[in-house]
């Protein structure tokens, strides 16, 4: 084994401690023994990371948070300019409706154009792969040497991998431009979340406007919205290991700024009508 550039040994590093081969080790004195399961937090890490890259993560927080935030301010509005439950109930619909559709549109067009530049990206290093090798081999032990590893090591890693395999290109593409072609994005996915979402989202104001109308309606429609909104923060804060608390308050904030300016432009609209 080569010796590290400082000196240490490493000899006991190749050797897999009981917490790496997944026996009970003690958390702290007096607390039960932890098991490790490294099978287990290895997929539930890349399940969360194959939903962050396909965009089903980011068009599940979008459309929620935009049907929320999209129909609370568009049903406070035309209620604060004093229009009939009916007519509230139909505006929110209709602006559920064309939401969820323009939602899921524009999520697949995003989505569908990433890829395709993706692919061109990954078609262009398959046809240098075939044109000039020594180029591509070079360049991956470069960026190998700027993660860390000697150069003597770079340059045996980067030759490992037959240049005829598919592993070599996606190796290749992770490490050059950070592009996983395993791992590209489903525009369907994107679309059909940031759709059914956007529905949901916004069919939390509007549900208490199929039971009454006036003050009362509206009254519940900014309290359902304002829960939805902290559940939605907080959700979203702990899946990426922030503050609950923070993101709940944030989610809020922007709910009740956008809900407080559009119910008094309904306002102002419906006393100059009257």
């Amino acid at each position: 084994m080569t010796a590290p550039r400082d000196g240490r040994d490493i000899t006991r590093a190749a050797v897999p401690s009981e917490r790496e081969r997944g026996s009970p080790v003690p958390a702290r004195v007096g607390a039960p023994p932890a098991v490790v399961d490294r099978d287990s937090d290895a997929a539930a890490l890349a399940r969360r990371a194959a939903q962050v890259t396909r965009g089903a993560a980011r068009a599940a927080v979008l459309g929620i948070s935009d049907g929320l935030v999209t129909n609370v301010c568009l049903i406070l509005a035309v209620s604060g300019a004093d229009a009939s439950a009916s007519s509230v109930r139909l505006a929110g619909f209709a602006s559920l409706l064309a939401g969820a559709l323009s939602m899921a549109a524009g999520e697949w067009v995003s989505v569908r154009s990433q890829v395709e530049l993706y692919e061109g990206v990954i078609a262009e290093l398959r046809s240098l792969v075939q044109r000039d090798p020594e180029l591509v081999i070079a360049e991956l032990a470069g960026r190998l040497e700027e993660a860390g590893f000697g150069r003597e090591t770079a340059n045996v890693a980067s030759t490992e991998l037959p240049l005829d395999e598919p592993r070599f290109l996606r190796f290749a593409s992770t490490s050059i431009f950070g592009i996983d072609p395993n791992q590209l994005g489903s525009p369907v996915t994107a679309a059909t979340t940031s759709l059914l979402l956007f529905a949901t989202g916004a069919f939390v104001p509007l549900a208490p406007w199929f039971f009454g109308g006036g003050l009362a309606a509206t009254a519940a429609s900014i309290a359902a919205t304002g829960l939805a909104s902290v559940a939605v923060g907080a959700v979203v804060s702990r899946s990426s290991g922030r503050s609950r608390a923070a993101g709940a308050a944030r989610q809020l904030a922007i709910v009740v700024v956008s809900a407080a300016v559009t119910y008094g432009v309904g306002v102002l609209f419906g006393v100059a009508v009257g």
